[in-house]
This record gives structure tokens, C-alpha cells and sequence, in this order.
């Protein structure tokens, strides 16, 4: 996409997109980093689910947010929205947010499970990391404010709410982590690929190619399914349908037939290595997410029977997430060096 840009609109003429390019890279940095967050809302969200169980007060105006019955026209449209579309503008996006948290005053790990649950571009790091800078989280002291005026402006006063219907927001919920953020972990390294050993080639959504593997001794492939991780409450039909999608559209550009699994008991892998004669299983970088948690519990099966699990790491990724250790403005400076080094100017 970047060299596309480039090349149609030059390297100034394309920056704003180039840098919207690279926030998605920053923020798969960023969770990098810091994979205790990931731990955090992933724990955390249990726990707010759980609290469902026993809150009937909770349940029932959480159930009026995700059905857009609250009354506030704007939110419940976009609820509507992302649900019949998998998709809602990015202002929207951080809007319907920074509403769901500071106006409805519900849990910002519920409306983050709500969009991952329904996102056809649903991502572990830009949905958590997100959620967490509209409350205010993720850049200590900064949060976003949904204002009426800004939402019928934008929406070309198709919306226009009322001053009343908003909260007016004073601070975030810096408070609910009161310790701060956790402090810098190195970037793990992954193993890296035998190219002689027979490989079982495991494409998932993380990654869908293409990728190089020419000299690759392939004995086997799977087409993982995995977007039902995301939640412990069902995930959209419309996501599961985008993500096969993307797989089969995986397999043919790679010319190979990968059959469709689902992922389910994580010791499945070591069986599907084994039944090809891999000695490795092959994949994408796989970052901190519901995928990752699966293939760390599937590592286990794999060392007892001796197969090694490589993954193969973008070079645009290895070079911004080094920088994405702060906020985004690191990598926004380093972007044009990176582009240089990748020859993309």
C-alpha cells in the first residue's frame, strides 16, 4: 500500500496516508512492548462479563448500547451501523467511544469487546489501544470528549445532538490504573525460518501473505480460522465470513490448498505437523492477541515432539516498531528515514 501510494501520489502528496498506514504498525508496536496490557484487558474483560452474571442493571443498559436503544440518535445509528456493516468511520469510531465511557458511563472493555466482536477490520492492538486513548489511558492525561458541535459539523448535521445529551468530561479514567503504565519490554525475535526443513505453512488472519517462500521445503499448509477468539461472547457471522474469505484469497495467491480449521484444542497443531512430516510450522508474525495466546498454549505440544514454530516477520514492521515506545509522534518522525532504507524514495 505504501509503495502504491508513493508511487501514485509521491511522498508528499501521499504523508497523511502513509502516516495512517503506520499508526496501525504503531499501535502493533506499542502492544509489543507492553504485553502485560494486552494480559490486562484481556483479564479484564472476564472479569466485567462475570459482573454481568450478577448486575442486572448493567446487563440490561448494556444491552440497550449494543442494540442502539438509548436514545441518543447518533450512538444508537452507529451501533446499528456497525453491526449490520462490520464497519463504522474512524470519527465515528471515537465518537460512539467516548460516548459508550463518559456519557453511558459502562465499562470500556465491554465497548471494546462490542467493536471487536463486530469489526470486519478488527484489530487486538488498534481496538484495545484505541479504546484506551478515548478513556484516556494510553497517553496519560488525554482522553477524547465527544462534543455536539463536532458531531454535526461532521456528520454534515445529519446528527444533531443536543449539548445536554453529552457529558461534559473533566478527566479520564487515569484512576483506574492508579501504578501507570508497565515499563518497556524488548521486542520478542522470532525463530526464524529453516528453509530446508519441511514445513507445515499455517496462514491466519494476523497475516495473509504473500509471502516469499520460494525455496521453502513445504510439506503441508492450514488455513487457521481464529476470529471467534476474539470474545467469549459470540463473535459476528460477518467476521467469520470476511476471515474465511481472506484465507481461501490467501491460499490461491500462494498456489497452494490450505484446508480450513477452526481453532480450537491448541495441541490440534502438533498434529497437523506431524501428519505431514513437518519439522516446522510456519506462519506470519503472530503479535499480542487472542492468536497469540493460542499459540503460546499450542508451543508445549509442539517442543514434545520436536517441531519448531517460525515465524516470518515483515521488514516494515521490524523497522517501525523499534520506535514505538512512547506516543505516535516517534514514529512519525522516523517514518521518512524508514521509507528511505525500504528504497520506497
Amino acid at each position: 500500500m505504501v509503495e502504491a501510494a508513493i508511487a501514485a501520489h509521491g511522498a508528499e502528496g501521499a504523508e497523511k496516508f502513509l502516516q495512517e498506514v503506520a499508526w496501525r504498525g504503531y499501535f502493533k508496536g506499542w502492544l509489543e512492548h507492553r504485553p502485560g496490557i494486552w494480559t490486562g484487558y484481556r483479564d479484564g474483560l472476564l472479569a466485567d462479563q462475570s459482573a454481568l452474571d450478577h448486575d442486572r442493571v448493567l446487563r440490561r443498559e448494556l444491552a440497550r448500547a449494543e442494540e442502539g436503544q438509548t436514545g441518543i440518535a447518533c450512538f444508537d445509528a452507529w451501533a446499528q451501523e456497525l453491526v449490520e456493516t462490520g464497519y463504522l468511520h474512524n470519527h465515528a469510531r471515537m465518537w460512539f467511544a467516548s460516548i459508550w465511557i463518559f456519557t453511558l458511563g459502562l465499562p470500556w472493555r465491554l465497548g471494546a469487546d462490542f467493536f471487536y466482536r463486530h469489526l470486519l477490520d478488527g484489530d487486538p492492538a488498534s481496538n484495545t489501544l484505541s479504546w484506551r486513548w478515548v478513556a484516556g489511558l494510553h497517553t496519560r492525561g488525554k482522553f477524547y470528549e465527544a462534543k455536539a458541535w463536532n458531531i454535526a459539523k461532521f456528520t454534515g448535521q445529519r446528527f444533531v445532538p443536543r449539548e445536554s445529551d453529552l457529558a461534559v468530561v473533566t478527566q479520564g479514567l487515569e484512576q483506574t490504573e492508579p501504578e501507570g503504565l508497565p515499563p518497556l519490554s524488548p521486542l520478542r525475535r522470532p525463530a526464524p525460518v529453516a528453509p530446508d526443513l519441511p514445513s507445515l505453512v499455517l496462514m491466519t488472519e494476523e497475516d495473509c501473505g504473500p509471502w516469499a517462500v520460494e525455496g521453502w521445503t513445504i510439506s503441508g499448509g492450514v488455513a487457521l480460522a481464529a476470529s471467534h477468539l476474539r470474545s467469549a461472547r459470540e463473535v459476528s457471522e460477518a467476521v467469520r465470513a470476511f476471515e474465511d474469505g481472506a484465507l481461501a484469497d490467501a491460499g490461491e495467491r500462494l498456489g497452494r490448498d490450505l484446508p480450513l480449521e477452526r481453532a480450537g484444542d491448541p495441541q490440534d497443531l502438533a498434529r497437523w505437523a506431524k501428519a505431514c512430516g513437518a519439522r516446522q510450522v510456519v506462519t506470519g508474525f503472530v503479535p499480542q492477541g487472542p492468536l497469540r495466546d493460542w499459540l503460546n498454549a499450542a508451543q508445549p505440544g509442539l517442543e514434545a515432539e520436536g517441531i519448531a514454530l517460525c515465524e516470518w516477520q515483515r521488514s516494515w514492521d521490524a523497522a517501525l516498531w523499534p520506535h514505538a515506545t512512547a506516543g505516535f509522534f516517534k514514529v512519525k518522525k522516523a517514518l521518512p528515514r524508514i521509507l528511505e532504507q525500504r528504497q520506497l524514495i
